[in-house]
């Protein structure tokens, strides 16, 4: 699963640096457990936990469908879009002053590719599991 593996890789070094920002938010504010009501920290952890939280399981289905054979155009759709997503969406929250717009965006396309893989999956299932 080349296409996947490229996709990994390049998102692997931004959530270690979203990782990395937390551990500095944690120095900063002497909390090692929690948010300890630090906006501050709060920020960071949430940018980070954020990508936790929605790459893993779209990465997988962008995996899935590249082993059911998806067009390998529509894979790289899926897989620029996730990590522009993630850049804007980690750019958006992680401002004092927020920017929703960024933030919104997204989110909104992390959900998107998040649709599509899911679909290119159910789809490749269907016509692989029916011999179509």
């Amino acid at each position: 699963m080349p296409i996947a593996a490229l996709y990994a890789g390049l998102l692997t070094p931004l959530f270690i640096f979203l990782s990395l920002r937390v551990i500095r938010a944690r120095h900063g504010t002497q909390v090692a457990l929690g948010d300890g009501g630090d906006l501050a920290l709060l920020r960071p952890m949430r940018v980070q936990a954020n990508f936790a939280e929605y790459v893993p399981l779209t990465l997988i289905l962008i995996a899935l469908a590249e082993s059911l054979k998806t067009t390998p155009w529509l894979l790289h759709v899926m897989g620029i879009a996730l990590v522009a997503s993630r850049i804007v969406h980690a750019l958006g929250v992680s401002q004092e002053k927020e920017n929703f717009l960024l933030r919104v965006t997204g989110i909104a396309t992390t959900f998107t590719v998040l649709i599509a893989a899911a679909l290119a999956c159910l789809l490749g299932s269907f016509w692989q599991g029916f011999g179509i």
